[in-house]
């Protein structure tokens, strides 16, 4: 028989791996910076990648201009939820 302690133990996160909860969050994070990349006029949001990790947004891709990739950084930090993001975009 499996203790309750065992399987709360197995959800819970450490440094380098999420927790069940925050790997749900993080995939609406996800989800969120994404559908607002992609929504912006300015923004080529299907050149750009997101992932996020414990409220932590890396965005990476490519970006025509340094306004488009400094407007996908506002976007991306504008989304409920983010804590930082991470600039990796390059310009083409």
């Amino acid at each position: 028989m499996v203790s309750s302690a065992m399987l709360l133990g197995a959800c819970a996160g450490t440094a380098t791996r999420e927790s069940t909860g925050e790997y749900i969050d993080d995939t609406a994070i996800t989800g969120k910076v994404k559908a607002a990349l992609l929504r912006d006029k300015q923004v080529s949001g299907l050149n750009i990648n997101v992932e996020s990790f414990k409220g932590k947004v890396q965005l990476s891709g490519f970006a025509g201009t340094a306004e488009e990739r400094a407007r996908a950084v506002k976007i991306a930090s504008d989304v409920p939820g983010v804590k930082s993001v991470s600039n990796d975009i390059r310009l083409k």
